[in-house]
This record gives C-alpha cells, sequence and structure tokens, in this order.
C-alpha cells in the first residue's frame, strides 16, 4: 500500500474501556473519541491493537452493552471510507463477526505482516507470544478452545457477562499487566520474540500492544520494536508518516 501524500497511518491499543467500572472510564472513553476524531482528518489508515474494551463477548444475538460513543465513532470513521483494522487482545478474544458485519472493520485473530511505502510492519496484540508467560498461554488455549466458548455461551449474558468482567478486572494472570514496568531487553518477552522473526525474514517495525509501556527498540540498525502503551496512564499511540514511525501523546 502506497500512503497517499499528507497521509498518516495511526496505531492504538489497550484502552480497556469498563474498567475498573464503567463510570470510571468514561472519562478515558471521551478523549479516546477525541482523538479519533482529530486523526480522521490525515489518517490514511487506523490500526486498534486490542484490549480497546476490558471484556468483550458475542453471543448469538447479543453484545455488551456501554461504549456507544467509541463504536460510533469508528462506524463514522469507517462509513468515510477510512479503513480500520482490529487485532484481538487478551481482553477481547471473543470477537465473532459483529466488527465485520456492523462496522465493517476486518478482525486479526494472530499477528500479520502489512506493507506500507516499501516498509514492512509486523502488527498484532502480543499476548502469548516469544518464550515464558506459559500460565497465560495454558489460559489462553482454554478460552480459545471451541468447546469451552459453546459452554459459557450458554450462560445467560447477564450473569456470563458478570462473570467476565469481574474475573477481567481481578484476575492478574488474564490482564498481563501487574509488572507494566521495563524489564531490560533480555527479558522482555516480546522483544526476544521479534528477534527471532529477524532470523528468518526482515520487517521494518514489529508494532505490539500489550505490556502497556511506550517503547521503541532498535533490534538492529534497520528494524525496530514498538509498543503502543495503554489509554490508562500515558494515552500513547504510533503514527507513521510514510517514512518514519513515532510514538506521541495525545
Amino acid at each position: 500500500m502506497q500512503i497517499p501524500e499528507g497521509k498518516k497511518i495511526y496505531f492504538a491499543s489497550d484502552n480497556h474501556l469498563g474498567a475498573p467500572t464503567a463510570e470510571a472510564s468514561r472519562p478515558r472513553e471521551k478523549k479516546f473519541v477525541a482523538w479519533l476524531d482529530t486523526i480522521k482528518q490525515d489518517a490514511a489508515a487506523i490500526f486498534l491493537l486490542g484490549d480497546m474494551f476490558d471484556f468483550w463477548i458475542e453471543f448469538k444475538t447479543v453484545v455488551p452493552k456501554g461504549f456507544t460513543r467509541t463504536l460510533g465513532k469508528l462506524a463514522e470513521i469507517s462509513d468515510s471510507g477510512i479503513p480500520i483494522y482490529y487485532f484481538v487482545g487478551n481482553h477481547d478474544l471473543w470477537m465473532n463477526g459483529y466488527f465485520e458485519e456492523e462496522l465493517n472493520i476486518p478482525v486479526y485473530h494472530k499477528p500479520k505482516e502489512f506493507t506500507f511505502n516499501n516498509k514492512t510492519f509486523f502488527i498484532g496484540h502480543g499476548d502469548g507470544l516469544g518464550p515464558g508467560d506459559k500460565g497465560y498461554k495454558r489460559m489462553k488455549k482454554v478460552f480459545t478452545n471451541p468447546f469451552c466458548q459453546w459452554l459459557f455461551r450458554w450462560l445467560h449474558p447477564d450473569l456470563g457477562v458478570r462473570l467476565a468482567q469481574h474475573l477481567s478486572v481481578k484476575n492478574k494472570l488474564i490482564s498481563g499487566d501487574d509488572d507494566a514496568k521495563f524489564l531490560g531487553e533480555d527479558n522482555e518477552w516480546l522483544v526476544q520474540y521479534c528477534k527471532r522473526k529477524l532470523e528468518d525474514k526482515h520487517r521494518d517495525f514489529f508494532v505490539f500492544g500489550h505490556r502497556h509501556l511506550p517503547l521503541n527498540i532498535d533490534l538492529n540498525e534497520n528494524s525496530k520494536y514498538i509498543n503502543l502503551g495503554d489509554w490508562i496512564q500515558y494515552y500513547t499511540y504510533g503514527v507513521f508518516d510514510g517514512e518514519t514511525m513515532a510514538l506521541k501523546e495525545y
């Protein structure tokens, strides 16, 4: 994809709308919607890298209520012709067609490679990648198991959503953000994952969320790992202007 002159590609992740409560996260939602309103002026595309909601599940005819401002703004931007791409995170694993059907937003469950202006991007949420994190990886297998999902959907939505929201807020193994501090390159699992991927193929930028830390790390002379931070503490986002990728704060 060639980015038109004067246009940019934007990246954001980890809003966790709903945590710790819907009311408490309302100011953060309004700030995110204001940011979307700002960037739609020059956005060639928008990438949302997961955990926009602290919990999301789709029953056959039901989705969690709330955050209409966010969904409405995404619908407006998508309808205007600006492509939006969504990568599920560890808090919104159970997306199953709603974004595609209602918002015309493709949803990805695994990292995916894109090329913009001859620059290659490897993009994903970042959960369960690299060495370590074995407890979460085991839990993710349960959450993504079709039979387990089928069992959960037999719960009444009021019960199922309330239970899952409680676990999402309280369980740090699910959240994956109980030590949101830089651990050093040798101990950052996503850094190690990116370096291993470079052994097979060059990529210019690896862009992830999940860690809740804004990071911009040189993997070698030609490749960077960028973590987008979050919209809880940092309010940071990534922007690619056709040549360079930068982290900025709103």
